[in-house]
């Protein structure tokens, strides 16, 4: 198929940080740790000691959505790592990627796996072999025990940059190539679905494809917003998209299920995250300039990052050790993992990520 060319733009959008972006990101990672915290309505957690149904009778029910801020993560992925890439050498494209997820990755790892081995914590820590493999960001294909749990979408993410990596930033970014690249990805992707084939589900994520995909588009969408190719690409990734999440995320109503879901609603919050980095690819949310939602932003990665395990610890000892409320335990759970958070990225990423950048950008 021949795509139409047309006009290359070649200065830079207008809003150079977007910090309503940095905003939805602290969104998504709120929304997630929601759902780790209460939207688990049928399980019995070793933290709150009972089920968060019981816990959070109503806000249950809405927590269970968290869990797509995961789907929301992955289309602003696709807009920024288009973004990043465009214009950028191979090089320092890995440069780029690798330092701003290594240094704080590699703390949290080495930080939980050492607070799960005091003996007043009640978690099974993993073993030092498999505490060691995790540092390389690959225990998910090996089969090792994580020490993140969230590190599974960074294994999404991994993939997803090695892909964008060899067909788009190698040969050189620009408008045509990136277009192809997102319609050849989404027939591949399908034709995995229907292959039933592990290693073709391995490298093209079918499930997750269509989300950093649409990112993609929006970003296209950002530079014209005019571009009818990007619009497409946008539409046709929200359509399967939201099919996959709701096929993997909805089941009939069960009192005693992980956690339950409408149909309706798994839709409406993946749609949220597209019209979300849609208004923001279009301008409409430039007014939002203010310069806490960079600090916002730059806090979501490490707060990501530990938000999960040494949350259920605080939980622990905050209602099981000191019995204060579900509602001030949730609240100050959340506060301390955000502060966890900006202590990782003032003493370990700001520090070391423009150090590694810089090693690997030259080679050294």
């Amino acid at each position: 198929m021949e795509v139409p060319v047309g006009p290359e733009r070649t200065r830079p959008p207008r809003h150079n940080r977007l910090r309503a972006l940095d905003g939805l990101r602290l969104v998504a990672a709120l929304m997630v740790a929601a759902y780790h915290y209460g939207g688990r309505g049928g399980e019995v957690t070793e933290a709150w000691g009972s089920s968060p149904k019981q816990q959070f009778p109503t806000l249950h029910e809405f927590f269970a959505y968290g869990c797509l801020g995961v789907q929301v993560f992955f289309v602003i992925s696709g807009f920024v790592i288009c973004m990043s890439g465009w214009g950028r050498p191979l090089k320092s494209f890995f440069a780029s990627r690798a330092s701003r997820l290594l240094p704080a990755y590699w703390v949290a790892v080495v930080l939980v796996t050492a607070v799960f081995a005091l003996p007043v914590v009640a978690y099974e820590a993993v073993s030092p072999s498999d505490a060691l493999v995790n540092l390389t960001m690959l225990q998910q294909p090996l089969g090792v025990d994580r020490v993140l749990g969230v590190c599974w979408t960074l294994w999404a993410e991994v993939r997803f940059y090695a892909l964008f990596a060899l067909c788009v930033v190698l040969p050189g970014a620009n408008r045509r190539r990136v277009i192809m690249f997102c319609a050849g990805w989404t027939l591949a992707a399908v034709i995995a679905e229907a292959a039933n084939e592990p290693l073709l589900d391995l490298v093209l994520m079918p499930e997750y494809a269509p989300f950093f995909i649409g990112g993609i588009g929006l970003y296209l969408v950002h530079r014209d917003r005019r571009d009818a190719y990007a619009w497409g690409i946008v539409g046709v990734s929200w359509l399967i998209g939201q099919h996959y999440a709701v096929r993997s995320l909805w089941h009939a109503p069960d009192a005693g299920g992980f956690s339950y879901r409408s149909s309706l609603g798994i839709t409406a919050v993946v749609t949220f995250g597209f019209v979300a980095v849609a208004a923001i690819a279009l301008g409409r949310l430039h007014w939002a300039d203010w310069r806490w939602l960079t600090v916002a932003g730059a806090l979501t990665y490490p707060f990501y990052l530990v938000h999960e395990h040494l949350g259920w610890v605080v939980i622990h000892a905050l209602h099981r050790g000191l019995d204060l409320p579900s509602a001030v335990t949730f609240t100050l759970t959340v506060a301390a993992m955000l502060l966890l958070a900006w202590l990782l990225n003032r003493f370990v990423e700001k520090p070391l990520t423009p150090r590694l950048r810089s090693a690997l950008a030259k080679g050294r």
